[in-house]
C-alpha cells in the first residue's frame, strides 16, 4: 500500500513539533488527530545550566539528544551574552532533527551515531579517548540515565543539566476522552518518545487503545509501551518520523 487513505491516525508530539509528521501523514491521505500529550516547558532551575555555559570553553564534548535541548541551550547562552565562538567543544548529535538544529547555528556536528539511540551513541564513542575529558549533556529534566553513566565510566567528567523539561497539557485528559471514548476510535496512534507514552497513559489510561493500533518510532519507545501492557504492531526501522510513517504503510 503506498497510501494511507481512511486511516484515522493520532499524532502524539508536542504541538509545535506534530508538523512534520502530521503533513507527511495528510500528504499521503491520512485523516490526522492532533492529540499533544507532551508540553515544552522551561527548566524549573537554569542554576546548572547556565554555570555550564560560563564554564563553556571547559569542555571538550557536547552532546545534545534533541532539538529542544539545543533551542534551550541556545536561549541561555544569548541570555548570558555569550558567544557560539566560546565553544571549542566537538558537538554529537542524536538524530537528524538535532543535528539540522545544531547545523542552523552555523556549528559543526562532530559525531552522529547509526542509530538514534543512547546505545547507538555509545558504540560511536567507542573510538575515542574519553579518560579526563569534560562532556555537557543538556536534556530533558526526566531522561534516561545510560549515556551519563556508561560514559563516566569511560573515565569522562559528565555534567548532565536540565534545559527543558516536558508536562502533561491540561486539556490531555478531557481530549482523550473526545477522542477514544465511544465508537468510531482511531485507527492507529504513533508514539514518538517514552514521554509521549508515560504521558498518554496518564492522561487517557492504557485500556482507551483497545482496539487502536501503535506505531513505535524506536526500541526504546516500543519498551516503555509494552511497558504499559500495550501491544505494538509496527515498530520503525530507521528512527524517524519518516520511518514511523513507513513502517505503518509497510504494515498496510
Amino acid at each position: 500500500m503506498n497510501d494511507l487513505s481512511g486511516q484515522r491516525i493520532v499524532v502524539t508530539r508536542a504541538r509545535q513539533q506534530a508538523a512534520q509528521l502530521s503533513a507527511r501523514l495528510r500528504t499521503l491521505g491520512a485523516q490526522v488527530i492532533e492529540f499533544p500529550t507532551i508540553e515544552i516547558r522551561p527548566a524549573l532551575d537554569y542554576g546548572p545550566l547556565d554555570a555550564a555555559i560560563r564554564n563553556l570553553p571547559s569542555y571538550d564534548w557536547l552532546i545534545f539528544s534533541s532539538a529542544n535541548g539545543v533551542r534551550f541551550f541556545l536561549e541561555r547562552l544569548r541570555l548570558y551574552s555569550s558567544k557560539l565562538e566560546d565553544l571549542r567543544a566537538e558537538i554529537c548529535a542524536i538524530g537528524p532533527a538535532t543535528r539540522r538544529a545544531i547545523q542552523k547555528l552555523g556549528l559543526r556536528v562532530a559525531l552522529i551515531p547509526k542509530q538514534y539511540v543512547a546505545e547507538s551513541l555509545l558504540e560511536a564513542f567507542a573510538p575515542y579517548d574519553l579518560a579526563g575529558k569534560r562532556i555537557l549533556l543538556p536534556r530533558a529534566a526526566v531522561a534516561r540515565d545510560l549515556i551519563p553513566i556508561e560514559l563516566a565510566r569511560r573515565g569522562a567528567r559528565v555534567d548532565v543539566v536540565e534545559a527543558y523539561r516536558t508536562v502533561i497539557p491540561e486539556e490531555a485528559p478531557a481530549l482523550a476522552r473526545q477522542i477514544f471514548s465511544g465508537p468510531g476510535k482511531p485507527d492507529w496512534i504513533t508514539f514518538t518518545s517514552s514521554s509521549t507514552v508515560t504521558h498518554f497513559v496518564a492522561a487517557a489510561g492504557a485500556a482507551s487503545l483497545e482496539g487502536v493500533r501503535v506505531a513505535s518510532i524506536g526500541p526504546v519507545t516500543t519498551a516503555t509501551v509494552r511497558k504499559h501492557g500495550i501491544a505494538v504492531a509496527v515498530e520503525a526501522k530507521t528512527f524517524t518520523t519518516d520511518g514511523l510513517v513507513d513502517a505503518i504503510l509497510q504494515a498496510l
